[in-house]
């Protein structure tokens, strides 16, 4: 044991009770004796990495066992020490913590990045059952960062990147702002050291030229509020290099135009006092329009309060204030760590309790719904920059959504069925598309429909990460079923073109085919079969036992038959782009890999062109009843005549078909083409419409056009 390791440490415990001091001693000794001989790459010896990460949480004022499991955090990665032992001698919450900030054994089939992204989502899984292991692994990765210097290059610069990509954002999200501001800073220093160096050279000799404004304004402002009966304390603060570097790259600026450098930060005694600060700045500097914001009324998602604005100073120099209570600047330093430091005043920290939990809870949805580790950790990535914007509920709750959201973002914050049953939305009071953007102060209210179901097209523009985590779960659900059913439809053909069928194949063979093929269950298999992953005369002969030369013809093989297209199988049958069919054209299927069921029409070059690869085609045809639409291309040449192009789209809409889209071409100077897209129901439809444009005199030809 070093005397010098506890020694430092010590002296940041004393508002730990004596009998828990002597507790964290103890895990010391232990981490201490289960490091013993390990040393950093820098040199120096292991355990003064777990001193320093104790060291950081103690400062803010964890419970024991937090500083315990910070103590102990590497000994289960690193040592031959078990979950069992830390359990058995120090209890099951600390093991369980050091449990969560430990890292899993790669597995030889993943890849790094898979590695790396599973220990993510193990890590945040534990944080939303107990908060104290990111805060751990946020102060471990804190000293990672201070002594990054020790590393290789390309170390330096993946620890650096994954700090600001992750960790940063995740000390924002639970408003811990010193500690995000200090990650920023060290990963900005280690990814781009001259940039870094260039800046704060830059803002060291910024600072001699603006002292003396920034120092005038700063007594002024400290000579108005007594003035006013207000209670202050000001001091002024400056732009972290991190912050100036961001602005520049974001709105392409060059130093000199990035005039925000310093600020003003006013710690007053209550909310009201904040707001009389606020009047009495304004009477003495003139604010600049836009650039108010009341977190005090609205705090962020992360619990974070404040009020921000931005006054023209002396020399047209702007200047940024914060206004903000003793309590709201103990928040915004210390986040939610400040729950176990102000135990006995719960009640005011509500919201960033509340805050903090419902994101928790929000990441065990989120898992619920993912499919693998990377894409938990996208949605998660996506979920941590919430630059925000605050919007209303019919009943008058107030949301924070991240800038860029759209109504479909919002209907999955308020309920995952309504945001599925969606149809359109109203934004104060008039009715919008399900993609426009939310604005500040926006009122909105969400229409649904009993039979409504997410489109995969949503995926292009929502913004959250719990809408694009459902809409996923939700459609893939949805595909799962309609190629399990189609996959069974085709293997049914199959097993009749061999004399039997699925309800005659015994249990047996399935399990039999189930082992051979490795695959997980039956509906696996014919999910796989319907999505084209398997063939399925392949999978039916396998199924019978036969071998792959039977010729499938005894005397009880029948008529293979074909596939019925009823036109509501959804995602497992696709319909081409290249000849759009319709019912009433012949068509023929096609079983293209990964996407199921693609139907043709007979004559179509594309499907002539692949004719060869007979084992993929599939004898189909239509259902006799079919409600739904249908798109098909019409191109329709006319005289280039006023009031034509009306003509043609009542005709069309006289003979009840819709107009999905259209193109107008009139390059030639006496005629234009204007290429429709339609929805009709068959092709009899198709030829009533046709017939309706021919009895229009402007109209010299009409054709059907494919891809």
């Amino acid at each position: 044991m070093t005397p010098a390791g506890i020694s430092d440490l010590r002296p940041t415990l004393a508002y730990l009770r004596p009998a828990d001091i002597g507790l964290v001693e103890e895990a010391y000794e232990f981490s201490d004796a289960a490091h013993h001989g390990q040393r950093r790459q820098s040199g120096d010896p292991y355990i003064s990495h777990p001193i320093a990460v104790a060291q950081i949480v103690a400062d803010w004022q964890l419970d024991a066992q937090a500083i315990m499991a910070a103590l102990l955090h590497d000994v289960m990665e690193d040592t031959a020490v078990t979950k069992d032992e830390i359990s058995a001698r120090f209890g099951k919450p600390v093991a369980d913590l050091v449990d969560g900030v430990s890292k899993l054994d790669r597995l030889e089939s993943q890849t790094p990045a898979e590695a790396e992204a599973e220990n993510f989502r193990k890590m945040l899984l534990a944080m939303a059952r107990d908060v104290r292991v990111m805060l751990i692994k946020l102060a471990d990765r804190l000293h990672n960062m201070r002594t990054l210097d020790a590393v290789s290059t390309e170390q330096r610069h993946r620890v650096a990147r994954e700090t600001i990509e992750i960790y940063a954002p995740i000390a924002n999200r639970l408003g811990l702002d010193s500690l995000f501001r200090e990650m920023h800073e060290l990963a900005f220093q280690n990814l781009h050291p001259h940039r870094h160096r260039v800046l704060v050279k830059a803002v060291k000799a910024a600072r001699g030229n603006r002292r003396e404004g920034v120092n005038k304004v700063l007594a002024e402002i400290k000579k108005r509020l007594p003035a006013a009966g207000i209670e202050a304390l000001v001091t002024g603060r400056e732009k972290h290099i991190y912050s100036i570097y961001k602005k520049m790259l974001e709105k392409h600026l060059s130093f000199t135009e990035v005039l925000d450098i310093y600020g003003c930060r006013v710690v007053v005694k209550d909310i009201p006092a904040c707001y009389l600060a606020l009047g009495a700045l304004h009477s003495l500097y003139k604010p600049v329009p836009g650039k108010f914001k009341d977190y005090v009324a609205i705090p962020k998602a992360n619990g974070y309060q404040s009020l921000h604005t931005t006054l023209i100073g002396p020399f047209g120099m702007p200047l940024e204030v914060q206004i903000r209570t003793e309590q709201m600047h103990r928040i915004a330093e210390t986040g939610v760590a400040s729950h176990w430091l102000y135990k006995d005043s719960a009640e005011d920290l509500s919201v960033v309790q509340q805050r903090t939990h419902q994101w928790l809870q929000s990441l065990l949805e989120i898992q619920k719904t993912s499919g693998d580790a990377a894409e938990f950790l996208e949605h998660i990535k996506i979920d941590l920059f919430p630059d925000e914007v605050y919007v209303f509920t019919p009943k008058g709750k107030i949301l924070p959504m991240p800038r860029g959201a759209t109504a479909v973002d919002f209907a999955y914050a308020v309920h995952t069925d309504i945001g599925n049953r969606c149809i359109a939305a109203k934004i104060n009071f008039e009715l919008v598309p399900l993609r426009t953007e939310l604005q500040n102060g926006d009122r909105i209210d969400i229409v649904t429909a009993t039979n409504a179901h997410p489109n995969a097209y949503w995926l292009t523009y929502v913004k959250t990460a719990k809408a694009r985590a459902q809409i996923r779960h939700f459609l893939k659900t949805m595909e799962a079923g309609e190629s399990v059913a189609l996959g069974e439809r085709l293997l049914n053909q199959a097993l009749r073109a061999l004399g039997s069928s699925v309800a005659e194949v015994g249990a047996d063979k399935w399990e039999r085919l189930i082992r051979d093929t490795s695959a997980h269950s039956r509906s696996d298999l014919l999910s796989d079969v319907g999505l084209g992953k398997r063939l399925a005369a392949i999978v039916a002969r396998k199924l019978l036992q036969l071998s792959d030369h039977h010729p499938g013809n005894g005397k009880d093989a029948k008529p293979a038959g074909a596939i019925v297209i009823r036109g509501s199988e959804g995602m497992a049958v696709e319909f081409a782009h290249c000849c759009k069919p319709i019912p009433g054209d012949p068509i023929i299927g096609f079983i293209k890999k990964g996407q199921g069921l693609v139907i043709h029409t007979h004559d179509c070059p594309t499907a002539r062109r692949s004719r060869s690869d007979s084992e993929k085609w599939i004898e189909v045809e239509w259902d006799q009843q079919i409600s739904r639409l249908f798109s098909v291309g019409l191109k329709v040449v006319v005289a280039d005549q006023r009031g034509v192009l009306a003509k043609v789209a009542t005709a069309i809409a006289g003979a009840g078909c819709n107009i999905a889209n259209v193109s107008i071409d009139n390059n030639e100077s006496r005629y234009a083409t204007n290429s429709f897209t339609l929805e009709v129901s068959d092709r009899q439809h198709l030829a009533r419409v046709m017939r309706a444009l021919r009895r229009i005199p402007e109209v010299v030809r009409i054709t059907r056009s494919k891809d």
